[in-house]
């Protein structure tokens, strides 16, 4: 047999071995068991046997982070970091021999950040722990990090109801040690910030307002995250099964948590900033420019719908017009800011509160908060620098 039939024989052999392997990965998303284990990577839990009573082990200074259990109100153990503001550290004189006690004190004096991490591995996981180092020394602020349930040390299994609750319990927990709703900042990464944006409408529906929510790398929803996510940054997951009629939708319908973003947008009153790198191989980053255009749609002019797929040239006119008009209004409402070799940022400010998108050239997925000009506009935009 010629070399050339050989290597076509062998290629065919490796495509139907990975058109298998494709077809199995979607069939197990559509069983729950499997779906959920994909989709919150709970058992992954880097780095391997932690030990989060020695937080100094992961790079945080000596006595700087307090290991807590958080009880929720449906009975889980919820393990947590509260990491001492920089500043507020570095003005003891030597290493502070019991940092609970300062708790209090360091709320009182500095900022606080409630973090939210994405899938998969724990609050000492590297990229997570450069993130509660460059919040804390950039802004000064403490820093409250949590591990959801089933995550790491803490008890249970996660779902979409129950990390939300988690979410509520670590803010909850900082109120009563003393700091106000006004003053906490939440700020949410990857799937965290589809916990952050449920925990936003349910706070907006208490009239509870916090300093604001910051969406690192976000996504409209799990659904959509499926119609664009690609396996090793190239493969796309669902777009090969779109020929087969009503495939993809129905892989989509089975999705059980949905962390639907996109749904809450019109319940969040507090002030966002949404901020997502072009670089980002995991989550697109038009997720973002969706879940900023559903902010601002409620404060365009709205477009009319044509009754027929073939309009005439009045409908046309009609459809002209108002698409001139809304743009023209988006213009007035929206500032943009070009930052040379850094990005853009988009804000508007209505109903009391502002809306921020930004885009930045650089961070990828894991590390968009690691960027000081990602970490300064956080400041900036809620008044901690």
């Amino acid at each position: 047999m010629a070399p050339a039939i050989k290597f076509w024989f062998a290629g065919q052999k490796y495509l139907v071995a990975f058109g298998a392997i494709y077809l199995l990965v979607v069939v197990l998303l559509t069983i729950p068991y499997f779906q959920s284990h994909v989709l919150f990577l709970n058992a992954v839990r880097l780095p391997f046997f932690a030990n989060f009573d020695t937080p100094e082990k992961y790079g945080l200074a000596p006595n700087r982070t307090i290991n807590l259990r958080l009880q929720t109100p449906d009975n889980e153990s919820i393990g947590a970091w509260f990491v001492l503001s920089e500043r507020y550290y570095l003005n003891f004189p030597d290493i502070p021999t019991n940092p609970a006690e300062h708790i209090a004190p360091a709320l009182k004096q500095k900022p606080v950040i409630l973090f939210l991490h994405g899938n998969a591995a724990t609050r000492a996981f590297t990229a997570r722990v450069r993130t509660y180092e460059m919040l804390s020394s950039r802004l000064g602020a403490n820093i409250l990090a949590i591990d959801y349930r089933g995550f790491a040390d803490s008890t249970g299994y996660p779902s979409e109801d129950g990390l939300v609750i988690d979410s509520r319990t670590a803010f909850d927990w900082l109120v009563s040690q003393g700091k106000k709703p006004e003053d906490i900042l939440v700020i949410g990464h990857s799937l965290g910030t589809g916990v952050s944006g449920q925990l936003a409408a349910q706070l907006s529906a208490e009239h509870i307002t916090p300093r604001g929510f910051v969406l690192l790398s976000p996504f409209s929803s799990i659904a959509e995250v499926l119609e664009t996510y690609n396996m090793f940054g190239f493969v796309p997951l669902i777009k090969p099964i779109a020929i087969i009629p009503g495939a993809a939708q129905l892989v989509k319908n089975a999705v059980i948590h949905r962390f639907d973003t996109l749904q809450a947008v019109p319940n969040i009153t507090s002030s966002v900033l949404i901020v997502h790198s072009e670089d980002d191989w995991d989550i697109p980053d038009s997720h973002s420019d969706v879940l900023f255009q559903a902010f601002l749609d409620p404060h365009l002019p709205a477009m009319a719908k044509f009754d027929s797929l073939v309009p005439n040239t009045e409908d046309w006119e009609k459809f002209t017009a108002e698409r001139d008009e809304r743009e023209k209004k988006r213009k007035e409402l929206v500032k943009t800011k070009t930052i040379p070799n850094f990005g853009r940022v988009d804000s508007f400010a209505a109903d009391g509160r502002t809306v921020t998108l930004l885009k930045s050239l650089y961070g990828g997925h894991d590390y968009i908060a690691v960027q000081e000009g990602v970490v300064d506009i956080i400041g900036r935009t809620f008044g901690l620098l």
